[in-house]
């Protein structure tokens, strides 16, 4: 499913009246609301749906692809989905 699936999904979920526009400004709204708080507190938990973490993720040595030579890769962070044990057991 992609983000204009997911669009319409809402849309279908909410009932006939609803516009896509406001559909999609919905879906919006979640996943910046999302951002915001995985950025701000560094977790943003969905009871039963699942757990947004920010990981961190330790500088490495790793070689470039084309030419074997051996680079050095930064630490970043990045942000992790673990979903629910209902979530989990509904697939």
């Amino acid at each position: 499913m992609n983000k204009s699936e997911l669009v319409e999904a809402v849309q279908g979920a909410l009932g006939g009246e609803t516009s896509k526009r406001s559909a999609e400004d919905a879906v919006k709204a979640v996943l910046d609301s999302i951002a915001s708080g995985v950025k701000s507190s560094g977790t943003v938990q969905l009871i039963g749906f699942g757990t947004f973490k920010v990981t961190e993720r330790a500088a490495r040595e790793g070689r470039n692809p084309k030419t074997g030579e051996k680079m050095q890769i930064k630490a970043s962070k990045s942000v992790r989905f673990s979903p629910s044990k209902n979530l989990k057991e509904s697939l």
